[in-house]
């Protein structure tokens, strides 16, 4: 039995959150794995997240100049939590943000919020298929299952309602522990890599050209290097993890990362996730994810969903764009700094009034990218590379449409190149309170007849793509050292936001 308990110190209170989560998962564990054996359990297994709260009796005095870690009044204020072991060096943090600035005790105890069975899991169980018919239809009756209503996302839409029921806490959190689970096992199914292997700068890609380069490159980067710069750089990583949990150690190490002897090397996937992830990793977690989110905007907002449970420091749209105006070249780069809104997946949770603000922070370090993997500066960058709007749309064969309609809706956005996935992206690190930016490249002109066919896309491919890559990973290892963790800025968050990050 866990009563609720008083904290002054942020790593005790984590230490108490996992002292009772680990207890009833283990609980929920046993009871399923009895179950499932064929054992007839005569009673319903229960177990429930930990939470975590603050009580403030005083109006809140922070620096103005921070964006987090505070609450904006007088209250209760509570978060369930999960998989502390995943996210016990971000929890302190929060913790110690919230004693710093309220000077209250932390109080830790179990919610009212069952987990459900399947979460208790962190690979995941497949019911379907373990479970004979009469057990499959049992479950319900002896285990809590995933509850939607439990996992919506109104505190990120900001239509959450802490009056509804009256009483009821402000929320400390974006996300509530079940919430945080789906997304960790969704992330599992979509990518094929565990979420304990991604790392807090996320490059997302819409083409497989660049899971090439970055498989190449990663590999590159783990093995030997004798020139003393080279393998100075190279050793801020520690693995490069591909799809299955597959890790290639790097050899230039002198110390080897804890683990690396008894970890698993993995085991490839017989088929490709739909979005597979391939990780750079750093020994803090700060290391480079790239994800190849395919075509299209559903897909853009199906991962970035699940991603944005990590509480990433930034990500950032590599991809490929059809270039509007009369003077891109092919090969040009687009520096997004507005969007319009044409892919239509995120109208219901963020709509189309909202604008998306370029972030300084971000487009700086792009610009100071391109310039450093081209070599160029002043009027030569920017023959190459121009600063606009892209607009992002959701039919792919656009240009079979009346061009009469969109011509004159990218003439009055001004827009200078079109995708399907940039503002989605952008888009939804707006509404998920993550740093985001965007670099594409021109791969076609169709309004002024260069389509992209074969011979010219590959051509095209082989010229670009390894320097684009280089130029996202410059622009995160930029924004890394340069503190980006600080960048979750004020332009993200609005009057009466969570504190958690």
């Amino acid at each position: 039995m866990f009563t609720t308990r008083q904290f002054t110190d942020p790593e005790a209170a984590l230490a108490y959150v996992t002292e009772i989560y680990n207890a009833h998962t283990a609980l929920l564990r046993d009871a399923f794995t009895r179950f499932a054996a064929g054992e007839l359990l005569t009673t319903r297994t229960r177990a429930c997240y930990p939470f975590v709260r603050i009580t403030t009796e005083k109006a809140t005095h922070v620096d103005a100049r921070e964006s987090f870690g505070f609450v904006f009044g007088p209250g209760v204020h509570q978060t369930t939590l999960t998989r502390p072991e995943l996210f016990g060096r971000y929890l302190v943090r929060q913790f110690e943000l919230l004693r710093i600035n309220h000077q209250v005790p932390l109080e830790v105890g179990v919610s009212d919020q069952a987990i459900p069975v399947h979460f208790a899991f962190s690979a995941g169980i497949h019911v379907e298929g373990d479970l004979d018919p009469d057990h499959l239809q049992n479950l319900p009756d002896m285990f809590d299952l995933p509850d939607l209503a439990a996992m919506d996302d109104r505190i990120v839409n900001g239509t959450y309602e802490s009056s509804n029921p009256p009483g009821a806490p402000h929320p400390l959190a974006l996300f509530s522990a079940s919430r945080i689970d789906y997304s960790l096992h969704r992330l599992r199914h979509y990518t094929a890599t565990g979420p304990d292997q991604f790392q807090r700068y996320v490059l997302f890609t819409n083409y497989g050209f660049y899971v090439d380069e970055f498989i190449r490159l990663g590999r590159a980067l783990m093995a030997h290097s004798d020139d003393p710069d080279e393998c100075a750089y190279r050793s801020q990583y520690t693995s490069f993890v591909e799809p299955g949990n597959v890790t290639t150690w790097n050899a230039n190490l002198q110390t080897p990362p804890p683990g690396q002897q008894t970890a698993s090397a993995g085991t490839a996937p017989l088929r490709q996730p739909q979005m597979p992830a391939y990780h750079l990793q750093r020994a803090d977690g700060s290391g480079i994810t790239l994800v190849n989110i395919g075509i299209g905007p559903s897909n853009a907002k199906t991962i970035t969903d699940h991603i944005a449970v990590l509480r990433p420091n930034g990500w950032i749209m590599l991809g490929h764009c059809a270039g509007l105006s009369a003077t891109q070249r092919m090969g040009d780069y687009v520096l997004a700094h507005a969007y319009v809104r044409d892919d239509h997946v995120l109208d219901d949770d963020l709509p189309l009034w909202v604008p998306i603000p370029a972030l300084a922070e971000v487009q700086l370090a792009l610009q100071e990218a391109v310039a450093g993997i081209t070599q160029l500066e002043g009027y030569d960058l920017k023959r190459i590379m121009r600063t606009g709007t892209v607009a992002s749309v959701d039919d792919r064969n656009w240009e079979l449409r009346d061009h009469r309609i969109p011509l004159l809706r990218f003439s009055q956005s001004r827009a200078i190149a079109l995708d399907m996935e940039s503002a989605t992206v952008a888009a939804n690190g707006f509404r998920f309170r993550v740093p985001y930016g965007t670099l594409l490249c021109v791969s076609d002109k169709p309004l002024h007849g260069e389509i992209k066919l074969p011979g010219m896309a590959n051509s095209f491919y082989e010229q670009r793509v390894g320097q684009h890559l280089k130029i996202g990973i410059k622009a995160l290892e930029l924004l890394r050292n340069n503190g980006m963790e600080r960048l979750h800025s004020r332009k993200l968050r609005s009057y009466g936001e969570p504190a958690f990050r």
